[in-house]
């Protein structure tokens, strides 16, 4: 699946779409910041070189699809943090992003 374009008045998806979606992404977490659900999930690595490509290769995916998460990179591991920031929570995009930043992981 791909991100399609976002508007600023798409609706945030509801509470009951979000836990629809979240067993598709299982090691992902809901978080809340500043009022604003987030898809978060951290992944571990044995070096920092690795931590590092793994986030090269997240922003090259976010570039392609237009659609940017906030990434955190740490010796040994990196926290992925997906959100919409047009409607300010959730969209469908966010969860095809996480699904794709997994497959990265794996692949």
């Amino acid at each position: 699946m791909r991100c399609e374009a976002c508007r600023a008045d798409a609706p945030a998806l509801t509470e009951e779409e979000t836990r629809a979606l979240l067993p598709q992404v299982p090691q992902w977490k809901i978080v809340e910041q500043k009022g604003i659900p987030r898809l978060r999930r951290t992944y571990k690595f044995t070096n920092f070189a690795e931590a590092l490509a793994f986030t090269n290769r997240v922003g090259e995916i976010a570039e392609r699809e237009g659609h940017h998460p906030a990434i955190r990179t740490e010796w040994g591991r990196v926290a992925v943090t997906w959100w919409t920031h047009k409607i300010g929570g959730l969209h469908r995009n966010d969860f095809i992003m996480a699904k794709k930043t997994d497959q990265l992981a794996t692949g």
